[in-house]
């Protein structure tokens, strides 16, 4: 079926697809915890309405744009884990969308709670507070003095959330998600101790999913889980049988052990962590690695002993990170015991404002 397509072009496994999304939702509620899984992974309104149907409350999104795709794609529970400045062209999109869904944003600031409280009126929010990654978020013990700022201008606080980012290298799973749970119970302390609601205690990643437990955390957000990458094998966070994902693509060059395929960086993205062992890896052939990628090509090369594919053949790669892929992507081919069975639109490839 792969010869039949053009390449390269994103592949969809529907049945893998179907047993991650069952997975994560089972153990999410046999661990007692909600499931909002963040949509930037796969962009895809069909893979979000398949998310609510096996019991999500709703969704994280990265922006209001996001956001907006998603409530035309009848999605009614959404949460923006960002902490947004509402410019005025920002706060108007702030106000409709919040007249036609449950909407959330993340704040980190007295400052943007209460430019967010002028622009939409008891608009309901969660603090977020910074567990390990550094990057936005506020120390866990400083959440209630948020929380008080953003009571007091009109928001409607509802409990804190981190991410816990620094996940993401060999061994730091189990560390980053103790520091979550870590990081969360005191934002909550602090917010409580303030007479505020702290009942929303809202973290999780891919990576750290397995080791976070319903104490502190109410709610899980993964992503990258409904597809999985070449990172979260390499991280352990997954296997070769969970990768639903792959973007085809076509031997177009060949030398010794090495082969060119038609995929490049403008296809994979060209994220690769210090850690990862190359651009990508390959389905179906674990010892090759991509040891190179330009805007359309990748440099593949073969263990000596080990056979290397003919022109023409075509090959399926799977990305270091897959949450670029996609949004590098104007659909995804969704293929079932080895035959085309639809296209899906990338609904919110590109939506960043």
């Amino acid at each position: 079926m792969l010869a039949d397509l053009p390449t390269p072009c994103v592949t969809v496994d529907a049945g893998v697809l179907e047993r991650n999304l069952r997975a994560m939702a089972a153990g999410a509620t046999g661990r007692g915890l909600a499931l909002r899984p963040h949509a930037k992974t796969h962009k895809c309104v069909e893979i979000a309405r398949r998310q609510v149907e096996l019991g999500a409350g709703g969704l994280t999104v990265a922006t209001i744009s996001e956001a907006e795709v998603f409530a035309d794609g009848g999605l009614d529970d959404l949460f923006i884990a960002y902490p947004i400045w509402p410019s005025p062209q920002r706060a108007a999109r702030l106000r409709a969308l919040a007249g036609r869904v449950a909407l959330r944003v993340g704040i980190d600031s007295a400052a943007s709670a209460e430019a967010l409280a002028r622009a939409v009126p008891g608009l309901e929010v969660l603090v977020e507070v910074d567990s390990g990654h550094h990057r936005s978020g506020v120390g866990p013990r400083s959440a209630g003095e948020v929380a008080v700022a953003a009571d007091q201008a009109g928001l409607r606080v509802r409990g804190v959330f981190t991410f816990p980012g620094h996940a993401y290298g060999p061994g730091r799973q189990r560390p980053a998600a103790e520091d979550e749970a870590t990081a969360l119970a005191l934002a909550a302390e602090s917010v409580s101790a303030k007479g505020l609601d702290a009942g929303v205690r809202s973290g999780g990643s891919t990576p750290t999913v397995t080791f976070s437990g319903a104490d502190p955390l109410t709610e899980l957000r993964p992503g990258v889980y409904v597809f999985g990458d070449a990172q979260q094998v390499e991280l352990g966070s997954c296997g070769w049988g969970e990768v639903a994902l792959t973007v085809a693509s076509t031997v177009v060059s060949r030398s010794g052990p090495r082969v060119i395929l038609d995929a490049g960086s403008k296809v994979l993205g060209a994220d690769r962590q210090a850690w990862a062992t190359g651009f990508g890896r390959l389905l179906g052939h674990p010892d090759a690695r991509i040891t190179a990628l330009s805007e359309h090509h990748a440099t593949v090369t073969f263990p000596d002993d080990v056979p290397v594919p003919r022109l023409g053949d075509v090959l399926r790669v799977v990305p270091n990170h897959v949450c670029a892929t996609v949004n590098l992507a104007d659909e995804l081919i969704v293929v079932s015991d080895g035959e085309q069975v639809d296209r899906w639109a990338v609904a919110a490839r590109g939506a960043n404002t």
